[in-house]
């Protein structure tokens, strides 16, 4: 009798085991979530924001990176924002070209336009080709400066910082002489200590939420000089707030667990 429990107890887990696999490699990486913030700042009342990074598409990911670009669109936003990292690996081998890449996203539709900073994988095969292929598809790629926008007759400022882990991230440059309020894009949210110009809020990225998430442990690993304290979600430090979006794509491994792709959309309320 013990050897037959024994025994169903080892398909039992065998299958959760097969199954815990396919969710992760298969599945979540694929799913798409839409998560939401609600911020105040009277200046900015009623403006609407999505912000999408770490695409991280690979040569086969046409499907998906339509589904993204779909998912973004259908959310009307006034404003979007992009965080970086459209490159897949660490070399030309993976990744859809960035010209194939910036030429999808050209679909991207907001009145205020569109806007992106690059990551680390971008650098890695070029950032420059990066760049110039979002310019050529209409999307404003801000390193260390900004663009002064007009929402409902009120100036605000947006703007970028370089990416950290490979080029000089410096937000001093990017808010210089700026008006309030602002709104600054950044890859990776390492920069976070380091502004101390007047911010509203950060965008970042980076982190994937570290991908893999254990009930009671939280993300396995966090890419990041801070760790998990700047791993995901809202994050308030001296009265400052950060967003660290989990992202849409994965990293060395293309595994997903507890840790689902978003897109995250902002809204500014009085």
């Amino acid at each position: 009798m013990g050897i037959k429990i024994l025994i169903v107890l080892s398909v039992v887990i065998a299958i959760i085991g097969f199954a815990l696999l396919v969710w992760s490699f298969r599945i979540e990486p694929n799913l798409l979530e839409i998560r939401h913030y609600t911020l105040q700042s009277p200046k900015l009342a009623g403006l609407r924001i999505v912000y999408a990074t770490d695409f991280h598409i690979a040569k086969k990911d046409k499907k998906r990176l339509n589904k993204i670009i779909e998912a973004i669109n259908e959310q009307h936003a006034d404003l979007i924002l992009l965080g970086g990292d459209f490159i897949k690996g660490h070399n030309d081998l993976k990744t859809m070209s960035p010209e194939r890449i910036a030429a999808k996203l050209r679909k991207l539709q907001a009145p205020l336009g569109v806007f992106s900073v690059l990551g680390n994988h971008d650098w890695y095969i070029g950032g420059r080709k990066m760049k110039h292929a979002l310019q050529a598809a209409g999307i404003v790629v801000l390193e260390n400066d900004n663009e002064i926008l007009r929402y409902n007759g009120q100036k605000f400022t947006l703007a970028g910082v370089a990416d950290k882990i490979t080029c000089v991230a410096d937000a001093a440059a990017a808010l210089k002489d700026t008006p309030e309020p602002r709104i600054l894009l950044t890859h990776t949210p390492d920069v976070f200590p380091d502004i101390n110009e007047s911010v509203d809020l950060v965008l970042a990225g980076h982190t994937h939420g570290g991908q893999v998430k254990l009930p009671f442990i939280g993300a396995l690993i966090v890419p990041l000089e801070h760790g998990r304290r700047y791993a995901e979600g809202l994050i308030e430090e001296n009265g400052r707030k950060m967003i660290v979006s989990k992202g849409l794509g994965t990293s060395r491994i293309s595994v997903r667990f507890n840790c689902k792709p978003e897109i995250v959309i902002i809204e500014f309320m009085e």
